[in-house]
């Protein structure tokens, strides 16, 4: 279940941080190509939020929010290396909506919960500008790609690959 504060948190944070960064509103959408263009940005400038499951063992089960560029996908066999898994996976709806605290298509590319491991890719940290909603569907956040790396402080490795066409 998505906590209802989860944005007033993330306002927080950025706020008692002191970084400049910008509100958009825009009509409802959770989509990463078709909320790029409400918000009047290349796609390539979204950062694009998936909650994987990793499995290193039959025993062990970890969690991990994959942050990449909006036009690229998530490159689940650099996450099994990075974590020497047997198995890398989507999360389901319920995992990741408890571990995001907000619903998919809303989750942001911060790690709210310590059991929620976060790795951005290095081509969102180096983009003058990056664009996420705001665990909101109709609301959104322009934020620095510094200032991100900064506030967030994700593991960084290249784990994204082009979008299949």
């Amino acid at each position: 279940m998505p906590d209802p504060d989860t944005y007033r948190r993330l306002i927080e944070l950025l706020d008692e941080a002191a970084v400049s960064y910008k509100l958009i509103d825009h009509e409802p959408e959770g989509t990463t190509e078709k909320v790029s263009g409400l918000r009047g940005h290349p796609v390539s400038l979204a950062a694009k939020c998936i909650i994987l499951i990793v499995k290193p063992d039959k025993r062990t089960t970890r969690h991990v929010l994959a942050v990449v560029p909006g036009d690229c996908r998530v490159d689940l066999d650099a996450i099994k290396q990075l974590y020497g898994a047997r198995y890398v996976g989507f999360a389901d709806h319920a995992t990741a909506e408890r571990l995001a605290r907000t619903v998919p298509g809303t989750v942001l590319p911060f790690s709210l919960d310590p059991a929620l491991e976060l790795i951005a890719d290095p081509a969102v940290i180096a983009e003058p500008e990056i664009y996420f909603n705001a665990a909101r569907l109709d609301r959104s956040i322009m934020l620095s790609g510094a200032d991100y790396k900064t506030l967030a402080r994700p593991r960084i490795e290249p784990i994204a690959l082009p979008q299949s066409k």
